[in-house]
């Protein structure tokens, strides 16, 4: 059977496309290319469904979640809110999985943040 290799793309709606990339880029540090290729560090992958009641996301509206691994989770979280982003007040620490974070861009999407065991 032929197998998927990874995630090839993430691609999200936008009423100001050039403003959120260049969101993600200035907060986040996702410094993709004029044509959204971003080389990424070597890691765990999760694909998880979720229930379709799920409250996990936030917003009921949004059928995704975008997770991104993170170095320090605590030090990210700081960066983001020095800089004004919508920054979620709570942390949760998984034993043996590690700890998450969510902040939501401009466009109103939800991401998490995951700092691995």
């Amino acid at each position: 059977m032929e197998r998927v290799l990874g995630i090839g793309g993430y691609f999200i709606r936008a009423s100001t496309p050039a403003a959120l990339g260049a969101w993600y880029r200035d907060f986040l540090g996702l410094d993709a290319d004029e044509h959204g290729v971003w080389h990424q560090e070597a890691g765990l992958t999760v694909f998880a469904p979720f229930e379709a009641d799920t409250d996990y996301f936030a917003s009921r509206s949004q059928q995704t979640m975008l997770n991104f691994r993170v170095r320090d989770l605590d030090a990210m979280l700081a960066q983001l809110r020095a800089k004004g982003a919508d920054v979620a007040d709570e942390t949760q620490d998984m034993e043996g999985v590690g700890r998450f974070g969510w902040v939501t861009d401009p466009e109103g999407n939800r991401i998490e943040l995951w700092q691995p065991a």
